[in-house]
């Protein structure tokens, strides 16, 4: 049989602009200091579109109940919430039964890992990287405090912004009973190549964790195709509330020993779950994802989101190239991370040279331009980089960056 050389698919129908995806914004419209404002500080959370806080402000208003009981706003919140659990499934291709929600990814992080440490102990280790927000780093390094595992980190390569992948591999034994790795990094905007660390894992039957929080806005996850045994992600780097989100393979999260009170649910997803959930951020959550989903077309929820993404990759892309040669041909500006050519989100980390990046950020901010800065909770990244305490200024894009708002960042950088 004769294999046919791979095609991308060539689409015939465009997704929503940017204009009428700013129209969804309320935020966008405050102005500061007489000018309006531009949001860069999306890495750090995203503005969220009317459509998720009227899907919020609806649930609290007609349906709010606690669950699982015999009345119809009981009834209507089991409903609301079993439809935003398969919602969030289909945004990482995945089954409802597969997805649990938490406080945030941080707090979930530290409960999966206290519940899989009671199978691990002296003489087990765990890979986590150098490249990585702490919030995949502290709570497996917490493991070596409560049950004695061995933690060792992969390095990060700083004239590329990557990891060491030969060093990486070396790490790899028989002792390897997991590998925590993010999907791409919230300080330098690197995307990692997750299937290679799944690889290897896989070659010593090890588990794989993934932070993809700051992957999720950028680039549409599949986690069939990944084949990864868990991912965190939180709603409010996708235009969400402040929820956190956890994929678990069913037959894992099954066989984990969660802790848990007496009458909860020992079935997943539900066995991750602690106590009374923020129903109305699990509905933001699924709204967010159907924000998402709207913007392109398709007949399912799935196809309209792959569409959304192509698109909102090609104009970050562009975005992420004019601002990485504009700040770059700016005197005394440094960048940081890998270049446009190469795998990364559209979020830019720099410093100017003698002015502290706390400053640089108040002056840009004075502009209405709104930019973050610091170690972004990615504080090895900032110690390999020598940084101290100023860390870096951080630039995101997102889906309702304009050229125009670029042209104002670099503008303002040259004048600081």
């Amino acid at each position: 049989m004769t294999v046919k050389p791979w095609r991308p698919i060539q689409r015939t129908m465009t997704i929503t602009s940017t204009p009428d995806i700013r129209a969804s914004f309320p935020a966008l419209a405050r102005t500061h200091n007489n000018q309006p404002i531009a949001y860069f500080d999306g890495p750090g959370g995203t503005q969220v579109p009317r459509q998720v806080v009227e899907a919020m402000n609806d649930y609290l208003y007609h349906h709010n109940a606690n669950t699982h009981w015999a009345y119809p706003t009981s009834e209507e919140t089991d409903a609301a919430l079993a439809k935003a659990r398969q919602t969030c499934a289909d945004f990482l291709n995945a089954s409802s039964e597969e997805i649990a929600f938490g406080a945030n990814m941080t707090t979930l992080t530290f409960h999966l890992a206290r519940a899989l440490g009671q199978q691990y102990g002296d003489g087990d280790e765990i890979i986590v990287t150098e490249l990585d927000h702490h919030a995949n780093v502290a709570p497996w390094h917490r493991l070596s405090v409560e049950r004695g595992i061995r933690v060792r980190t992969a390095k990060l390569v700083t004239e590329t912004g990557q990891l060491d992948w030969d060093g990486f591999e070396q790490l790899i034994s028989k002792k390897t009973k997991l590998i925590a790795i993010g999907a791409a990094s919230n300080a330098l905007g690197t995307i990692n190549d997750v299937r290679r660390a799944i690889g290897m894992a896989r070659s010593v039957g090890a588990l794989v964790f993934v932070d993809a929080v700051h992957y999720a806005p950028h680039a549409l996850l599949d986690v069939q195709a990944l084949d990864c045994d868990f991912l965190a992600m939180s709603a409010y780097k996708f235009y969400g509330p402040h929820v956190g989100v956890l994929f678990g393979k069913h037959a894992l999260l099954e066989s984990i020993d969660f802790p848990k009170l007496i009458p909860a649910p020992d079935a997943a997803p539900e066995n991750v779950e602690t106590g009374t959930q923020n129903q109305e951020g699990m509905v933001g959550a699924g709204a967010a994802v159907d924000f998402l989903a709207s913007l392109g077309p398709g007949e399912s929820r799935r196809a309209r989101l792959i569409a959304a993404y192509d698109e909102l990759h090609r104009r970050s892309s562009e975005l992420t190239r004019r601002l990485w040669h504009g700040l770059g041909s700016l005197k005394g500006v440094r960048l940081y991370g890998p270049g446009p050519e190469m795998p990364r989100t559209p979020t830019l980390a720099f410093t100017v040279d003698g002015v502290a990046s706390t400053e640089v950020s108040r002056r840009l901010a004075a502009r209405g331009l709104f930019l973050s800065h610091g170690d972004f909770y990615a504080a090895t990244v900032v110690e390999r980089f020598g940084l101290g305490d100023e860390g870096l200024v951080r630039a995101g894009c997102a889906c309702y960056t304009t050229e125009d708002e670029v042209d104002r960042l670099i503008e303002g950088v040259a004048e600081v």
